[in-house]
């Protein structure tokens, strides 16, 4: 299998398509699957992450909002102490989070408070040997800190497996300073329907 293909709908922020695989010979086949998703009318708005970026889908209608790049994380750091207190999310809790899979075992959702008042917080979603990071939300000031809470609290809620997600700009760079390795260029393409 060359790429993943989820016609349903999918959580916000969430692709329908990833690529699997790089390569041209693999890249025509790609693209076939998501000209054929684009015949199928999807509503909405829907998106493919070209994990190698290798594609062009700019004939298909899509428009690549970012580029990014690619991080792991083996080992949590240890990282500088911080005032923000961590909490598992569940169905019930999360203001404004319908429509997430907080009954499947492989997802968790984390949000950081000061006080009463959220302000951080990131989704880990296990799968094929490795733990997704993504939508990682945290303030300039405690960007390091959160980046090293968030993979100490994926190394206990999915232990002995690697952290992966991607990201751009300064998110990027708070990553890598909270001790993530920076690998490889992909692409987000979007598409809304007409």
């Amino acid at each position: 299998m060359h790429s993943w293909v989820n016609a349903e709908p999918v959580p916000r922020f969430y692709p329908n398509v990833v690529t699997l695989q790089p390569g041209k010979a693999v890249a025509a086949e790609q693209r076939e699957a998501v000209d054929l998703l684009v015949k199928s009318n999807l509503p909405g708005r829907w998106s493919v992450k070209d994990s190698f970026r290798t594609l062009d889908l700019s004939r298909l209608g899509f428009e690549p909002p970012f580029e990014a790049r690619w991080i792991r994380n083996v080992m949590p750091l240890p990282g500088p102490s911080s005032d923000i207190v961590w909490q598992r999310e569940t169905q019930g809790t999360a203001k404004g989070a319908g429509g997430l899979p907080f009954d499947d075992p492989d997802f968790a959702m984390f949000t950081g408070r000061r006080g009463f008042q959220v302000v951080a917080g990131g989704m880990l979603y296990r799968a094929e040997g490795v733990v997704g990071l993504s939508n990682v939300v945290a303030d300039a000031a405690d960007a390091r800190a959160v980046w090293r809470s968030l993979a100490l609290l994926a190394a206990q809620t999915f232990p002995r497996l690697p952290l992966v997600g991607y990201e751009s700009g300064d998110e990027l760079a708070a990553a890598r300073d909270a001790g993530f390795e920076v690998g490889d260029k992909l692409r987000i393409w979007v598409r809304s329907k007409d």
